[in-house]
């Protein structure tokens, strides 16, 4: 073993309260704390425990959960048979010093953590992923918890649609709606949240689509090849299809007005394939906003500017919550990517993102009777009614899990 001045174990002091023994130390730079029952043998099992970002040795939750540990059995006197607990701190953080890289990361943990509580993410889908979001949140709300009062909502593609709906009515009136509406046979492909669009079908979408994917050396590559794809095949019909979207993505939204609450829109610049995210400040309506979010297959102008859709930058675009200390993320692809694992666009990768900076994150995918709902093709607006009474029964079922998250 190195036993070098800077690695050297120190023990600084000892408390005992209820059989816990409480020691504080030091290894070179390093501090932390070891707890252990207060009769401590040799041989106990050594249980090292971490904290989230922002967080130190000391954090309540840490403490507790460390005496638990301790305690063995449950009785919190030291008296079971349980581990000994090591806590440090994580560079940056509590008594280490702080590099200015670390403490650039802290400030910014605290300044996103004032931006407030809780946040709703709702991802793309398409018509019956829309649906289905609809459907979760009415369940919810109906079973008595209301998600769609969050502090934060973050809206892509056809999650765009719907975070501006559920901010504009309820979701008790959006869910009647989608059921009452009568059934339209398909005579042109739809967008993204299940709006006809005359753009190139649906197939042909897929197909280009996975080759471009396939073409790119990562998510940048992607969006600039998805871009100029766009711009290139759209030029054609580009003034009819720009009328026509407007008014079918109009025609979706209770309102046309941005809410007071904060809600962000996300899109991707088609010329250089930069992520975009519009809010109320970003002097854009509400109604283009959501159009370009959804513009799958071709380019929407908002002024001298073209976007497409938002799912290019990430299905659900979770990050954009980061600070936030609840997220609740609602993924009607159930987190799933076609892109490369290591382009970090899966879910799996955003939430990592966020838990690293000290957020709580819960997640809703589709149960298998809401797959079976959607059916094979997400655009196909038949499957609506049925997406959004399968999303309905998920909410209702989920609210006693959620509850305590939420609140």
């Amino acid at each position: 073993m190195n036993t070098t001045p800077s690695s050297t174990l120190h023990f600084t002091s000892t408390t005992t309260s209820d059989g816990i023994a409480e020691r504080t130390f030091t290894l070179g730079e390093i501090s932390g704390v070891l707890w252990s029952p207060e009769s401590a043998t040799d041989g106990a099992p050594l249980l090292l425990m971490g904290h989230g970002g922002g967080l130190h040795q000391y954090a309540p939750g840490l403490v507790s959960g460390a005496r638990r540990a301790v305690a063995g059995d449950g009785s919190g006197d030291g008296s079971g048979d349980g581990f000994t607990v090591a806590a440090i701190d994580a560079p940056g953080h509590g008594d280490r010093p702080r590099s200015d890289q670390d403490q650039r990361q802290v400030d910014a943990t605290r300044r996103t953590r004032a931006a407030g509580e809780r946040a709703l993410v709702l991802g793309g889908g398409g018509s019956a992923g829309n649906a289905w979001l609809i459907g979760v949140t009415a369940g919810l709300f109906d079973a008595g918890l209301d998600v769609t009062e969050a502090d934060l909502i973050i809206g892509t593609s056809a999650g765009s649609t719907a975070a501006a709906q559920i901010t504009s009515a309820t979701s008790a009136e959006l869910l009647a709606n989608i059921l009452a509406a009568a059934p339209q046979p398909r005579t042109a492909p739809v967008g993204s949240d299940g709006g006809r669009v005359p753009i190139r079908p649906a197939a042909n979408h897929m197909e280009k689509s996975t080759a471009v994917i396939g073409a790119a050396e990562d998510a940048a590559d992607m969006r600039r090849r998805m871009g100029a794809w766009a711009l290139e095949t759209d030029a054609a019909s580009h003034s009819s299809a720009q009328t026509q979207w407007r008014a079918i993505v109009a025609a979706r939204l209770p309102s046309q007005r941005w809410p007071q609450r904060r809600m962000l829109i996300t899109a991707v610049d088609a010329h250089t394939g930069e992520p975009v995210v519009f809010d109320r400040h970003s002097g854009v309506d509400l109604v283009d906003a959501v159009a370009a979010s959804c513009a799958s297959g071709f380019a929407y102008s908002i002024g001298d500017s073209r976007y497409i859709d938002g799912g290019y930058r990430r299905n659900e675009n979770a990050d954009l919550a980061a600070g936030y200390a609840r997220v609740l993320v609602l993924s009607p692809f159930g987190g799933r990517s076609r892109h490369p694992l290591d382009w970090g666009m899966h879910l799996a990768t955003q939430i990592d993102e966020l838990r690293a900076r000290g957020s709580r994150v819960e997640t809703i995918f589709p149960d298998s009777n809401s797959r079976d709902a959607f059916g094979i093709n997400v655009m196909d607006p038949s499957t609506r009614p049925p997406a959004a009474r399968t999303g309905y029964d998920q909410g209702r079922a989920l609210v006693e899990q959620l509850t305590e998250f939420w609140h």
